[in-house]
């Protein structure tokens, strides 16, 4: 028996109805893709810390950072 919890009460998957079982195969998507979303942010924040770095590195000893294609090296 597979069980979900909304609201603190528990559902058997397998008595719910299709519609039910459609409502939790979507929601089930939905987390999926905000999970997939959150992992794009942490990928940028990390990304935009590294540039501000190099921006506040470059500011304060300009031509420290070598250019290649206009990113840094």
């Amino acid at each position: 028996m597979t069980t979900i919890k909304i609201d603190d009460k528990e559902y058997d998957t397998e008595t719910m109805t299709e519609a039910a079982k459609n409502q939790l195969i979507h929601m089930q998507t939905i987390d999926m893709e905000i999970n997939r979303l959150n992992m794009q942010l942490a990928i940028h924040q990390t990304a935009r810390a590294a540039y501000g770095n190099a921006l506040k590195q470059e500011l304060e000893n300009p031509g420290t950072i070598q250019m290649n294609g206009g990113k840094p090296n």
